[in-house]
């Protein structure tokens, strides 16, 4: 079985689920008992009685929620979250000499 395949027989509520989880590995037994009794092909379950999707039933369904704005995927394919943004350093301005000549002068 394909959610590709199957999509136009599920019903309006098992759609909105599957966008909404789109990473989702396994379905839920509820939703997977709801698949087998609408699916046209017969359903694979593992031992639990869950359907485990496939990786071409997860790019079907990311493709699927962001076209329903569900998620959105990012710009580029790599993103970098524990590095800090680099400080801007600014370019010393023309009184700063004179600055540390004064400050010399008051320690004497």
């Amino acid at each position: 079985m394909s959610i590709k395949h199957e999509w136009n027989r599920l019903d309006s509520e098992t759609r909105t689920w599957l966008l909404e989880n789109p990473a989702c590995l396994v379905l839920p037994q509820a939703l997977s008992s709801r698949i087998s009794n609408e699916a046209y092909k017969d359903v694979e379950y593992d031992v639990h009685g869950q359907v485990v999707l496939t990786r071409d039933d997860h790019d079907f369904l990311r493709d699927k929620a962001e076209a329903a704005g569900t998620i959105r995927v990012p710009d580029t394919e790599y993103r970098f979250f524990d590095t800090a943004p680099l400080p801007v350093i600014g370019t010393p301005s023309s009184g700063k000499g004179k600055h540390t000549q004064e400050s010399a002068n008051k320690g004497r």
